[in-house]
C-alpha cells in the first residue's frame, strides 16, 4: 500500500494518531509519524517504560525527529512482506528514502535494542535535520549525558542507549546534527539500547548484515502463510500487525502496543492496553491457524493454558507477557495525547469478573484440539474446573465484555459465552479431551442459560437480544454469540443482526452498544465491532453486503495498512494501536466472507 500525501500537520505538537507506523522486534514496538519522527518506545519490552513518549507528552516525552528542513510530501509504505517500513521525502530540491527498522536479534554480541534509521539519496538533494532526545521512565527518569568512544550516550539506573551518528551536537536535552542526501549518497543513525548489561557500538559491517538479516526474516515468516483468500494483502498485513504484538520470549500476544491514547481527544476514557486478555484467545488462535502459523499458534496455547493456571478455576481478565496479574492501575505525571489525560499504567480491569471469558478460553482449546493438537491430562483436568466454575457460577452478574466501571449486570453475551463454553467442554469430553464425568451436569447448565437468555436477554420490540437482561439497550457484543456458535441459525440471531446493522452503525462503523458504562465521555466507533458485523452479516447468508461493508472498512486503515481500537466521525483514529483485536476482527472477517462465498 504505497499513497503520496502533503507532510502531516502537527496540532499543538502532537501527529494525528491516523500518522503512526509501527516497527518492533518481537520484544518491543516502536510508533514512527509520516513526520519521520519517533514518538514512542518502550524498553527493554512492550510493557516497560518508555525511551520515547511524545505521544503521550509532546514536551517530556521524548523523540527521535529526522526530517527534510524544506517543506516536503511523503509516501510510505513497508518494504514488502516485512515490517521494514519506508518512508520517501520529496522536496523542490530533490527526494530521499528512510528505512527504519528495530532490528531482530541475531547471534555474536549486539545491542540488547537495536534501532537502525538508512537514509538514501535518490535524487537531487535533500537536506535533514535530525534530534534525539531520549527520556526514559516515561520521562520521569533522571538522566545522565555523557560520551563513550566519542560517541553519545546518556543512561539512568540499569538503562542505557547511545547514539551511532557523525558530527553530533550536544545539547541538555540530547543530540542533534544535519546532514545533505545526494543520488546515491547513503547515511546512518543509530540508537543502540542497553538493559542490565553493556552498550554495545557495533561497526557498520555488523549494522548493515543485521539490518539485511531482518528484512530476510520477516519476508520468509510472511512467505509461510498460507491464507489464499479474498483480501488477502490486508490480511497479511494485519499478520504482520499481529506478529508485532506477539512477546517471542514467551508467545504471548498483546491486545495493543500503547497506553493512554484516547478514545476521544481531551477525553478520560484512556486505558493500558500492553497485556494479554483472555478475550482475544480465541480469534488469536483461530488466526494463527488460518495462517498457517503452527508454531505461533502452540505457543500462545501453552502460554496460555501455563499461565491460567495461576488463580485457577478464577481467570484473570488480562496477564502480562510473563504470564503474572497486571501492577494495580495508576497514573503518571504526563500531559496526555493533546491534554488527554490521565495517562494511565496497569489496568483496574484485571480484576473484575467477566465471565465470558471463559467461553472464549473452552472455545480456544475446542479450536486447538480440533487442529488435531493434543490436550494433555493435566490441561484437561484444569479445563475441566474450569467448566464447573461456569456451571457454579454463571448467574452472577459481572462486568461484561467491555469491562464497565459501573454496577456489574446480567449482561447477555456473557450468558451467551457461558452457554458456548459449557457446549464446548461438553464436546470436549465427547472426544475424551476433558473430564467426562460432568459432561451431562454441563449440558444441564447450558441449556438453562439458554433458557435466561432467550427469555429475559431477547427484547420482541426491538427484536433482537439486548445489552443485559430486561433491558432494552443494544449491544454489539452479542455478535459474537453468532460467531462463536451461540444458536447458530436462530431467527433471533438474524433479527439481532439486522437490528444492529441498523441501530448501532455510521455507515459502514459500528458502535458498542447504546446506554452508559460508568465512565464519563463519549467514543469513536469501535473497528472490531465492524469487522463482527461484517462476519455475522456474511455467516446468515447476506454476503453482498458483507463484501461491500468489507471493502470500505478496508479502506479505512491509514496509508501502511494498520488500524486503531476505533474511528472517529471525520475519519481519525481513536485508541491505542496498532490494535490487536482489530487486526484479529479483519482476519476473521475476510475469512468469513470467503467461506461463505464459496
Amino acid at each position: 500500500m504505497r499513497r503520496t500525501e502533503p507532510s502531516a500537520g502537527r496540532i499543538d505538537g502532537y501527529a494525528p494518531l491516523r500518522d503512526y507506523a509501527a516497527i518492533g522486534d518481537g520484544r518491543t514496538v516502536a510508533l514512527v509519524a509520516r513526520d519521520g519522527s519517533i514518538d514512542w518506545l518502550p524498553t527493554p519490552d512492550l510493557d516497560s517504560p518508555t525511551v520515547f513518549a511524545a505521544v503521550l507528552d509532546g514536551e517530556r516525552g521524548g523523540r527521535f525527529e529526522l526530517v527534510p528542513e524544506a517543506a516536503y510530501q511523503v509516501e510510505r509504505r513497508y518494504l514488502p512482506h516485512t515490517n521494514v517500513l519506508e518512508t520517501t521525502f520529496h522536496t523542490a530540491s530533490g527526494s530521499a528514502r528512510v528505512s527504519d527498522a528495530l532490528t531482530l536479534p541475531g547471534e555474536g554480541l549486539e545491542p540488547f535494542r537495536e534501532l537502525q534509521r538508512r537514509i538514501e539519496g535518490l535524487a537531487g538533494t535533500v537536506r535533514f535535520r535530525w534530534r534525539v532526545e531520549p527520556r526514559l521512565g516515561y520521562g520521569g527518569a533522571r538522566m545522565r549525558f555523557g560520551s563513550r568512544f566519542g560517541l553519545p550516550v546518556a543512561s539512568s539506573g540499569a538503562d542505557a542507549v547511545g547514539v551511532i551518528a557523525i558530527d553530533a551536537g550536544a545539547s541538555a536535552e540530547g543530540w542533534s546534527g544535519a546532514f545533505e542526501t545526494a543520488h546515491g549518497s547513503s547515511h546512518l543513525l543509530v540508537l543502540s539500547i542497553a538493559h542490565q548489561e553493556p552498550l554495545v557500538f557495533p561497526n557498520r559491517r555488523e549494522l548493515d548484515a543485521r539490518f539485511e538479516r531482518t528484512g530476510e526474516i520477516w519476508r520468509r515468516w510472511t512467505a509461510g502463510r498460507t491464507y489464499d483468500g479474498p483480501w488477502r494483502e490486508a490480511v497479511l498485513r494485519s499478520a504482520l500487525a499481529l506478529k508485532l504484538l506477539v512477546f517471542a520470549p514467551s508467545g504471548a500476544v498483546v491486545a495493543a502496543a500503547t497506553t493512554s491514547l484516547p478514545e476521544t481527544v481531551g477525553g478520560e476514557r484512556n486505558w493500558d492496553y500492553r497485556f494479554s486478555w483472555i478475550r482475544d484467545s480465541a480469534f488469536t488462535l483461530e488466526a494463527f491457524l488460518r495462517l498457517g502459523c503452527p508454531a505461533e499458534a502452540r505457543a500462545y496455547f501453552w502460554w496460555l493454558m501455563h499461565t491460567t493456571q495461576l488463580d485457577a478455576p478464577r481467570l484473570r481478565v488480562m496477564y502480562t507477557f510473563g504470564g503474572r496479574r497486571p501492577a494495580p492501575e495508576r497514573e503518571l505525571p504526563l500531559n496526555g495525547y493533546r491534554g488527554s489525560r490521565p495517562v494511565r499504567i496497569g489496568n483496574a480491569a484485571a480484576d473484575q469478573l467477566q465471565l465470558d471469558t471463559y467461553g472464549e478460553l473452552m472455545q480456544t482449546a475446542w479450536l486447538y484440539a480440533e487442529a488435531g493438537n493434543v490436550i494433555d491430562p493435566d490441561m484437561s483436568r484444569r479445563l475441566g474446573e474450569f467448566a464447573d466454575f461456569v456451571a457454579g457460577n454463571w448467574r452472577t452478574a459481572d462486568s461484561g465484555i467491555w469491562e464497565v466501571r459501573s454496577e456489574p449486570r446480567q449482561f447477555t453475551q456473557s450468558k451467551m459465552m457461558c452457554a458456548v463454553a459449557l457446549d464446548k467442554a461438553a464436546q470436549l469430553a465427547e472426544r475424551d479431551s476433558l473430564p467426562r464425568r460432568h459432561r451431562d451436569h454441563w449440558l444441564r447448565e447450558a441449556a438453562a442459560i439458554r433458557d435466561f437468555v432467550e427469555t429475559r436477554c431477547y427484547s420482541e420490540e426491538r427484536r433482537s437480544y439486548v445489552r443485559f437482561a430486561d433491558g432494552e439497550e443494544l449491544d454489539a457484543g452479542v455478535l459474537l454469540g453468532l460467531l462463536h456458535g451461540y444458536g447458530d441459525a436462530s431467527p433471533r440471531l438474524n433479527s439481532t443482526v439486522e437490528a444492529i446493522a441498523n441501530e448501532l452503525t455510521d455507515g459502514v462503523l459500528v458502535h458498542r452498544y447504546t446506554g452508559d458504562d460508568g465512565v464519563p465521555g463519549s467514543e469513536g466507533a469501535f473497528l472490531a465491532c465492524s469487522f463482527w458485523l461484517v462476519e455475522a452479516l456474511a455467516r446468515v447468508g447476506r454476503v453482498d453486503e458483507a463484501a461491500d461493508r468489507m471493502d470500505e472498512l478496508i479502506g479505512l486503515s491509514n496509508d501502511v495498512g494498520l488500524y486503531s481500537e476505533e474511528i472517529g466521525p471525520t475519519g481519525e483514529f481513536l485508541g491505542n494501536l496498532p490494535q490487536g483485536l482489530s487486526h484479529l476482527a479483519l482476519i476473521s472477517a475476510a475469512a468469513a466472507v470467503g467461506e461463505a462465498s464459496a
